[in-house]
């Protein structure tokens, strides 16, 4: 087994970096993953870039109400669903992890029937938009109130240490969760515990519309973990491999009971913080652009075909297939058909009480009636 001072040192001043931004390898070691593998996470990085594009366009036409931009985000997430055992390890997400989500496993048609709302919806329509979760995948669903979930997270892979089965548990968040109470307690409870978890914070400096400065007077969040008996660790969040080889080496450490590791990805979201933001009140076009030269995507293409493992009619076919595969699944998504709002009274307890059934009827005759009002 490989531990974290043989492969990465933690608490590096300078991120980890595996390729450079002409897509060289720079690493000290060689890159051990198989060609097919490369080829796929280039494949789940573009897929969730697309998807993220088509998301921005139904809220816009209506047919989804909020979005969580992932573009930008997209290696740190890719690399780190690579690392993961799916289905065997737990997965604690946030609301931006549209590429994670993908690259796990998650069916397409039951992302856009959760955005949409539609019956392809595991949820059943009852959470809000860009709020995955999959049993099948071990995903627990999304938490809107920020770092609520880590806790949670932390408790999950202390029942995992507890059961003995060498599995791991992956929380993410986004640096604005490291301001609350919450995920304190949480990283402090996990290093006590010597809990099987990685956590992973994808940094991309604003927390809606509050800068990283003006946040935390600590040089970064990966320092963060020396008070909680944590290695931490800052890794460029805009190399793909990077990310999946930390997180590889730290996962594989949690399985075999090294405890946890704190790991911060630096990363920038392209688009605003959600559909409701306007991030042109709190950053320049000039900042988004100088960090669109660092694209993650094309970094990672451009050592794809350094390798010989990529060409323009790859590419052509990739992007074709992408574009055909989200057609499919919006369209499945839609053909669902709307939730019913009498779901609101299934699977609320096991066995409906007698007064939950006659709010329910009361319920449904008074849809009855407003309808037979509006025919008259």
């Amino acid at each position: 087994m490989i531990t974290d001072t043989q492969r990465f040192e933690p608490f590096g001043e300078e991120p980890i970096r595996l390729i450079d931004e002409s897509g060289t390898w720079v690493g000290a070691f060689t890159c051990d993953l198989d060609d097919d593998t490369l080829r796929e996470m280039y494949r789940h990085m573009v897929l969730a870039r697309t998807v993220d594009e088509r998301l921005e366009l139904l809220q816009r036409t209506g047919k989804s109400s909020f979005v969580a931009p992932v573009a930008g985000h997209e290696a740190a997430q890719v690399g780190a669903a690579h690392a993961l055992k799916v289905r065997r390890d737990w997965i604690y997400p946030y609301y931006r992890d549209t590429a994670l989500a993908i690259a796990v496993g998650w069916p397409l048609v039951e992302l856009f029937g959760q955005m949409m709302g539609t019956r392809a919806d595991t949820a059943r329509g009852r959470q809000m938009p860009a709020h995955p979760g999959s049993r099948e995948l071990r995903m627990f669903t999304v938490s809107s109130p920020i770092g609520s979930h880590v806790p949670v997270a932390v408790g999950s892979a202390i029942a995992q240490k507890l059961a003995g089965g060498g599995e791991a548990t992956l929380c993410t968040f986004g640096e604005g969760a490291t301001s609350e109470g919450d995920w304190h307690a949480g990283l402090n409870f996990a290093g006590a515990q010597g809990a099987p978890i990685v956590f992973l914070c994808e940094n991309n400096r604003y927390a809606v519309s509050v800068d990283l400065q003006h946040q935390t007077g600590s040089q970064d969040i990966a320092t963060k973990a020396h008070a909680y008996g944590m290695p931490g660790y800052l890794v460029d969040g805009m190399d793909v491999l990077a990310c999946h080889y930390v997180m590889r080496d730290l996962l594989e450490a949690a399985r075999d009971g090294l405890g946890p590791a704190l790991v911060e990805m630096t990363v920038y979201r392209y688009g605003a913080h959600s559909s409701a933001d306007d991030d042109s009140y709190y950053r320049s076009e000039e900042e988004v652009a100088a960090w669109r030269e660092r694209d993650p995507i094309p970094r990672y293409r451009r050592y794809l075909d350094l390798r010989g493992l990529w060409d323009e009619e790859r590419e052509r076919e990739l992007r074709a297939s992408v574009g055909a595969e989200i057609d499919a699944a919006v369209a499945a998504a839609q053909a669902a058909g709307p939730v019913p709002v009498e779901w609101l009274f299934e699977d609320v307890l096991s066995s409906p009480t007698p007064q939950l059934e006659r709010q329910r009827e009361r319920f449904v005759a008074a849809r009855r009636a407003a309808a037979e009002d509006d025919t008259r």
